[in-house]
Parts: structure tokens; sequence; C-alpha cells
């Protein structure tokens, strides 16, 4: 499978306040902005923050999670869409921002997602990125990863909080602003822009 599903699905497994950390912050990124969520799973962080956006498309590619995300109210501005994360529908430089929360780390291929979302951010634009590190740090954070695989969670990768923002400036980002809260599973928040050394 070359595409991933449900990485917001995640968020259902964070305090309350670094829910709500993400939910303040991220508003004030996206204000009049064409935003792009991919993995968005049930669509708890997008119906959140799309208020805020001039447009906001989120994407999984579980159409069981956008049926799932579909349901309820939420704002007029948002479109759910089915899409893979390696081999986005959308033409180059068509977003402002891109979101992609809890999902990387599941992905077998990640760098190739991030080509994606480098082909279609414009060139002053901002990738979003929190992911959850360290899965095997604590027994805590041991224990919630097997309660997430369990729930069909995989984790490909196993960054430490260091590792994760490496793997990003490796990849072609510069990280604007970062900040690791710690939960079950550590999770490093994230805004990256290109790195212009790397053009």
């Amino acid at each position: 499978m070359s595409g991933i599903g449900g990485g917001s699905y995640c968020l259902l497994y964070l305090p309350e306040r670094i829910g709500r950390n993400m939910y303040d912050r991220i508003p004030q990124i996206i204000v009049d902005k064409e935003v792009l969520e991919i993995a968005t799973g049930p669509g708890l962080l997008a119906k959140h923050v799309a208020d805020a956006a001039k447009k906001m498309i989120a994407t999984d590619y579980s159409e069981g999670m956008i049926a799932e995300a579909k349901k309820g109210v939420y704002p007029s501005n948002l479109i759910f869409e089915v899409a893979d994360a390696t081999a986005l529908p959308y033409k180059d430089d068509s977003f402002d921002v891109v979101l992609i929360a809890n999902a990387l780390h599941v992905m077998p291929n990640p760098e190739k997602a991030l080509s994606e979302i480098d082909r279609v951010l414009k060139s002053d634009g901002v990738l979003i990125a929190p992911n959850f590190v360290a899965h095997k740090g604590t027994f805590i954070s041991r224990v919630w990863s097997k309660i997430l695989q369990i729930a069909g969670i995989s984790f490909e990768h196993q960054w430490s909080a260091a590792g994760y923002q490496d793997f990003l400036k490796q990849n072609g980002w510069e990280i604007r602003h970062s900040r690791e809260m710690q939960a079950r599973i550590a999770i490093v928040y994230v805004e990256c822009v290109r790195d212009a050394s790397r053009r």
C-alpha cells in the first residue's frame, strides 16, 4: 500500500492540553490561506481549525475515514477527499499550507510524501508536521504504542525528537518553529519552510 490513512485519528490519544495547544496555534498560521491536510482520519483537526482558513481540503487514503469525517457539522470552507499522500491529485504550487499530523512515522516511504508536499506547496508555503516520537522511550509510551498497534496504527519509523527533525532537514525542510510536548507518547510540533540553501 503506497498511501496511508488515519493520521489525525492518533489525536484521540493526545491529552487535551496538547490538542488545545495545536488547535490554538494552527489557526494563527492558516488565516485566509489555502490549506491541504494529509491523513485527516476522522477529520478531528480539520474541523477544529478550518474556520480560520480561506479554504481547506482534508484528505485521507482511506475511503472509510473520509466517510467518517464527513459526518456531523463542519465549516462550509472544508472539503473532505480521498487522496494518496504519495501521489497527490493536485497541481504544483496549489497550497499555502500543508498539514500532516502524526502520519509520517506510519508511512513505509515518508520521503515520497514529503516530495509530494514540496510539489503542491507554494514557494513561500509552510509545512506543519507534528509527529509522535520516542514511541518506546518509556514504559508508558511502549504501552501506548502497543495500544495504537492493536487499533491498527503501525509504526514504520521510530524517531527520537532530534531524529525526526533531522529527517525533515535531510529532506529539504528548514524548521522555523518546534516544540516537544510530553504525552503518553511524546509529540514534536514543527512548522517548516523549504531550506533555501538546497534550492
